[in-house]
């Protein structure tokens, strides 16, 4: 079914819980993959988003992270800091409430959305898709209070997950040579990374040329249409770097483009 906009009630956060205010959300693939039906943990009926800014209106029991007033970030991946995933430097898959958080539930089983006396699932651990939302105090991020709510609701999934792939993940190096198949918001992000890690190459491979000035002004030292040669994008990528890349990220989601 198409999204619709209802009126529901929002529990107050029990123990170890946050209740935040909404401010702006952003749209991410996920969100309409799971709507699709597709996803085959999607769990009905839920309030998707996973991308958003707010400020925090009540705190449950214990919480001692964040107050009334503070702007913060909903994460869909806690971090407790003291599970073994936590502490371990190759993950930051957080364990704690990982179970609870796929079933559409909080950490004691139970939803804090119903519309209509009906439960309503919760999504991600976030379902920023709602005025108000109630996650774990471990799934809050506080953030500068100057920071603009309508550009920083982006850190939540679609910057975090590129600039991370090209930090983290790939490790790019200074000097090195990189493409970006993609210029959506995690490809943009990507270029933010390998031009913070300092490559010296950042091409851009997009069919939509429209998109060629912002990714230029987020790192892409050059950009290209594959619509544009008569041959794979792969076998135009290795004549321009003299027989291949460092690092090439795919940030479309498409079989044919990870397999070129």
């Amino acid at each position: 079914e198409d999204l619709k906009i209802e009126k529901i009630e929002v529990s107050p956060p029990q123990a170890n819980e946050v209740r935040i205010k909404i401010i702006y959300t952003a749209l991410c693939h996920t969100d309409g993959y799971t709507l699709s039906g597709n996803d085959p943990e999607g769990i009905f009926p839920v309030i998707l988003g996973h991308e958003g800014a707010g400020v925090v209106e009540s705190v449950g029991e214990g919480v001692t992270s964040v107050q009334p007033g503070d702007h913060v970030i909903p994460l869909y991946t806690p971090q407790c800091r003291e599970c073994k995933f936590c502490k371990n430097p190759k993950t930051n898959l957080c364990s704690k409430i990982r179970n609870t958080q796929g079933k559409g539930v909080m950490p004691d089983g139970t939803t804090r959305f119903t519309c209509n006396g009906r439960p309503i699932y919760h999504f991600m651990g976030c379902s920023t898709f709602s005025e108000y939302t109630v996650v774990a105090e471990i799934s809050v991020a506080k953030i500068d209070s100057s920071a603009p709510l309508d550009k920083v609701c982006l850190l939540g999934c679609g910057v975090s997950t590129g600039y991370g792939a090209a930090l983290n993940t790939a490790k790019v190096e200074k000097g090195s040579t990189c493409a970006i198949l993609g210029l959506g918001g995690v490809g943009l992000a990507v270029a933010m990374g390998c031009k913070a890690a300092g490559a010296e190459r950042i091409i851009g491979v997009d069919i939509n040329e429209s998109k060629y000035k912002i990714a230029e002004k987020f790192g892409c030292t050059e950009c290209i249409n594959p619509k544009a040669f008569n041959k794979p994008i792969q076998d135009v990528l290795i004549d321009m770097t003299d027989g291949g890349l460092d690092y090439t990220f795919e940030c479309i989601g498409t079989l044919q483009t990870m397999r070129g």
